[in-house]
């Protein structure tokens, strides 16, 4: 008679039970908190933008999706003891392989480096479990319990195989980011789209040019647009036919927002002028138009247009009479001539600052650390 049968039953619950909670808890969290964005895009580019992702659902359904199959590799491999948390190494691969879809996903969908990865990695499984299942019999040791060997074993493959999934996935900030603010802007919620990632100095052309239509949205263009990390070229403005383009949201809604839908592939700056000049442009072209100016560091072309469709005072969006400051400054002969007490006196201590430090680096930190989110630090400062 083997009195010792119950407690390799515990044992074996008990490992079974935390293992479980450590997968389930791990695969909620990830789904919804951090790869629930990455998933929406994906659902969208399988479905053709038939169907749409809601992140809890989708966490809760996929979590338990993945918890059936890791039943049923158990069923199969029956794993106990020491090596129970391997049952979870085809859950927690199908995981990985579900969030670490790439950044190009655009042009489609692809499977990349999984398509040799995942059966390399089927097949070193399947021969540790083969060997698993040889040594289990030989597995020594009755202690039950959390604070067990076996139970710490488990536990310990089971962190490395999250931190498997973590690295594996797509983890990029830009890109999570850029996904997030699509989800903001097809709920309408342009203060959520402005939120994401406003302390990170990282960015894509993609990303800036869905916060520009965010800041346009809520008329905020000309006010707001340089407080955000930027590309030095206006080519990012619009998904005019480049490599800027929206993964979700749509993007004649984008078009009739600033104007029309244009025909073939333009310059975001050749279509500004081009439905400008054709009486199709709405308002918000024109802030389009004028920071596609400040983008490319192109003041005096500039200082030309806005007087043509803003009165030049001091009631013009600051990023606007800050390069009014800068041109004025910097021109003998300016087309247009602007001053404002408080500006005139930032931008002579700004010279002043810049007079005091002789190494570009120590001056362009100095610079970055009191007008960091200046037109004026922008134009300086910042490479083509």
């Amino acid at each position: 008679m083997n009195y010792n049968h119950p407690a390799r039953h515990d044992s074996t619950i008990i490992i079974k039970v935390m293992c479980a909670v450590v997968f389930v808890v791990f695969s909620f969290l990830w789904l919804y908190f951090f790869q629930a964005d990455l998933l929406a895009v994906v659902q969208h580019m399988l479905s053709h933008g038939q169907t749409s992702y809601n992140r809890l659902v989708g966490a809760v359904l996929i979590t338990a999706i993945l918890q059936l199959l890791q039943t049923g590799v158990y069923s199969l491999a029956r794993l106990r003891k020491y090596s129970h948390a391997l049952t979870y190494f085809p859950s927690m691969l199908v995981l990985a392989v579900l969030t670490s879809a790439g950044q190009n996903m655009t042009s489609g969908m692809s499977f990349g480096r999984w398509l040799w990865l995942l059966p390399l990695l089927l097949v070193v499984w399947v021969g540790t479990v083969w060997m698993a299942r040889k040594v289990q019999p030989y597995e020594s040791g009755n202690r039950s319990g959390l604070f067990s060997r076996p139970m710490w074993i488990n536990m310990l493959i089971m962190v490395l195989m999250t931190v498997g999934v973590t690295a594996a996935s797509n983890t990029n900030a830009v890109f999570h980011f850029r996904s997030h603010v699509e989800t903001a802007l097809l709920a309408h919620d342009y203060d959520e789209a402005l939120r994401v990632g406003d302390c990170s100095l990282e960015t894509d052309g993609n990303l800036m040019m869905l916060r520009m239509y965010a800041l346009s949205r809520k008329g905020q263009l000309g006010e707001r647009l340089f407080e955000y990390p930027l590309l030095t070229s206006s080519d990012a403005m619009l998904p005019t036919g480049g490599t800027v383009c929206m993964m979700r949201y749509p993007t004649d809604s984008l078009y009739r927002h600033v104007g029309a839908i244009p025909r073939h592939p333009m310059h975001p700056m050749e279509y500004l002028k081009t439905i400008i000049r054709s009486k199709q442009a709405k308002p918000a072209a024109i802030d389009y138009l004028l920071c596609g100016y400040l983008i490319d560091k192109d003041l005096d072309s500039f200082a030309r247009e806005i007087g043509n469709y803003y009165t030049v005072n001091d009631s013009l969006p600051r990023y606007y009479r800050e390069a009014l400051v800068l041109y004025t400054h910097r021109r003998s002969h300016p087309v247009v001539v602007y001053h404002d007490a408080v500006l005139d006196v930032d931008y002579q201590d700004l010279q002043q600052l810049e007079a005091q430090h002789v190494l570009p680096s120590e001056r362009k930190g100095k610079v970055l650390e009191h007008y960091a989110n200046s037109y004026w630090y922008y134009f300086e400062y910042t490479d083509k």
